[in-house]
């Protein structure tokens, strides 16, 4: 076992899969929740997924389940958690008012070299570190795909006074265990991952409901089109490959591009929109006949 220390706040599916992975790495982890139960389930569900992982050949790194087990303990006290710990990975659910009340107890007790990176997909790292009398230097979001132990993406985001030698440690420790960090110079909703998807989304939406496609053919598009080339090629390396270099592309394909792109509309209020609601019944019914 390595002599780092690593702090999970939060037992839950995300949690424990980041408790796995850092255990993969040979890090001592520890996990921290509020509740002597939460966090010996956890415990025990780790302990599992570790062994089914090893049974279909699927366990990370060169430790066996044993010791891997070794590596992960757990605790109630904050404060013991983030006792010499060179790193924490916050997990606590998409509550803002959670998160600044853990945030602002951490300022009183984390050591100015350790950082502290969020899960949450939902929140910008400024709206919870900016009530931190202290610290608040330390905190950035390392928001993770789920599921983590098979999806390696991270996506790191920093606030604007987050130490940019912070960022830079967060992104070699996400390599070090096997994820595919990706890093954001500033602060954006939704980071990258959630803008693409919603992007894509609000079209899908628009279009089902518009009665162009449906929605089995509009998943098709995905599954077995734009699915498979994204599995491979990114956007833009595909539009380098299918011209003669990207400024080629767009030379020859820009203007269509635009055009197509003027008729996307507003975006749709597809919670609120009956229309949008009336679809629901189908794509359930896609996703049972589907599964």
């Amino acid at each position: 076992m390595r002599p780092e220390k690593i702090g999970i706040i939060g037992s839950g599916l995300i949690g424990r899969a980041w408790a796995m992975l850092f255990a993969s790495a040979g890090y001592r982890v520890v996990l921290y929740d509020i509740l002597p139960e939460q966090v010996s389930t956890a415990l025990e569900e780790i302990e599992k997924e570790l062994h089914a992982l090893e049974a279909k050949s699927a366990l990370r790194g060169t430790y066996s389940v044993a010791q891997q087990l070794s590596f992960i303990s757990g605790t109630v006290e904050l404060s013991e958690l983030v006792s010499n710990a060179i790193y924490l990975q916050e997990c606590i659910p998409e509550r803002i008012e959670w998160k600044r009340k853990l945030y602002t107890d951490l300022a009183a007790i984390v050591g100015a070299e350790t950082i502290i990176g969020s899960s949450t997909s939902t929140y910008m790292p400024s709206l919870f570190s900016e009530q931190m009398t202290s610290h608040r230097e330390n905190v950035l979001v390392a928001h993770p795909l789920n599921p983590p132990y098979y999806i390696p993406l991270v996506e790191i985001v920093p606030s604007p006074w987050t130490k940019p030698e912070f960022v830079t440690r967060t992104r070699d420790l996400m390599l070090e265990i096997g994820q595919k960090p990706v890093t954001l110079t500033r602060e954006i909703e939704g980071f990258i991952t959630n803008r693409i998807q919603y992007a894509i989304l609000n079209e899908v939406w628009r279009l089902v409901a518009d009665g162009v496609v449906s929605v089995a053919d509009v998943d098709r598009v995905m599954t077995e089109g734009l699915g498979l080339r994204y599995a491979l090629l990114g956007p833009l390396e595909t539009a380098h490959l299918n011209a003669d270099g990207v400024a080629d592309y767009f030379q020859r394909f820009g203007g269509e591009v635009y055009a197509v792109s003027q008729t996307y509309g507003p975006t749709p209020k597809w919670w609120q929109v009956r229309r949008y609601r009336r679809l629901q019944p189908n794509v359930r019914k896609w996703c049972r006949e589907s599964s």
